[in-house]
């Protein structure tokens, strides 16, 4: 079989071998490609590995011999699934893998946003604790984490991993989802989601992008947060009207906002999130920690065995 790789660089710039993958067929890895090389690169390929190279159902229609999607990632809205579908094709995602890691990148937002270390350690460098009249000094408000209330947007597993970690810091948890019979051994109450944004001091995204909650953030939305609120997003961009934040931003109408995804990626020089005050955006990293990307190439390997052994898993268009 042979196995292509659209777009490998993310998941192994050099710290995390494609071994496991390639002792499975003929391995052709490409750091990166174009809409337009996708054909020409995969022509020949029963198995694509892809993270955002796109397979449209034009492109899928102009490849004759593939076999097998394995998308390395957990959101798969780049393949068109039906397309695959009609062609007899199971596309696998890797539906865990970066779970903690996620969590774990909400909590640092929070804690640079409420205790600002790094911002203090710069003032230190450039002098003004040496020249300070006391022992200490603060430049920003301080808060703690503990006692605020955190809307979770989205209670799959990443969703419920940070409630436990914001229970851990003793933080009130909502959370609003499609389906309510998630079971957690923390405090919790469940909320629509224009109540959990009034009440929430923090509102985090966790929840798929589909076609009914695209550009849902919105303006309406934002006026219903709390002014001193903080909104956190590390799902997808395009759930937020980025211009809507923006000008919320602008006007006061909430105190922050960080950012691991935006709408179009890498970011545009044009989007207005960038000129926008209180706002970090990091460059959508929030899955990238070495032991989940090593978790993802694990479980991509086993996503082509189970595909060559005639019973595919993780198969998300059955």
């Amino acid at each position: 079989m042979n196995i292509t790789a659209l777009d490998g660089y993310t998941l192994n710039p050099g710290d995390n071998p494609w071994d496991e993958v390639a002792k499975l067929g003929a391995f052709t890895c490409f750091d990166r490609t174009s809409v337009e090389q996708i054909v020409e690169r995969a022509r020949d390929a029963d198995i694509i590995l892809t993270n955002k190279a796109p397979l449209s159902a034009t492109t899928i229609k102009q490849l004759p011999n593939l076999k097998f999607i394995s998308v390395t990632a957990t959101g798969y809205n780049i393949v068109d699934i039906q397309a695959a579908r009609e062609r007899g094709i199971p596309v696998a995602n890797v539906p865990v893998y970066a779970t903690d890691f996620v969590a774990e990148y909400v909590m640092a937002f929070l804690l640079n946003f409420y205790c600002q270390p790094q911002f203090h350690s710069e003032l230190v460098k450039q002098g003004e604790w040496s020249t300070s009249a006391d022992f200490c000094f603060w430049r920003t408000p301080l808060f703690e984490l503990a006692g605020r209330t955190i809307g979770i947007v989205g209670f799959g597993r990443i969703g419920q991993r940070v409630g436990e970690l914001a229970t851990a810091f003793k933080m009130r948890v909502l959370a609003n989802s499609r389906s309510r019979g998630q079971r957690v051994p923390y405090p919790l109450e469940w909320r629509e989601i224009p109540e959990l944004f009034a009440e929430s001091d923090i509102v985090t995204l966790h929840c798929p992008l589909t076609p009914e909650n695209t550009g849902m953030v919105n303006s309406t939305l934002l006026a219903r947060m709390k002014k001193n609120a903080y909104l956190v997003n590390t799902a997808r961009g395009a759930l937020i009207n980025e211009r809507d934040l923006a000008n919320a931003l602008h006007q006061g109408k909430l105190t922050g906002a960080a950012l691991d995804v935006v709408s179009t990626e890498p970011i545009a020089p044009d989007n207005p999130l960038l000129h926008a005050p209180n706002v970090t955006i990091t460059p959508h990293i929030a899955w990238a920690a070495i032991e989940a990307r090593r978790r993802l190439m694990r479980v991509t390997a086993q996503n082509i065995a189970a595909f060559l052994s005639g019973k595919p898993i993780n198969v998300v268009n059955r």
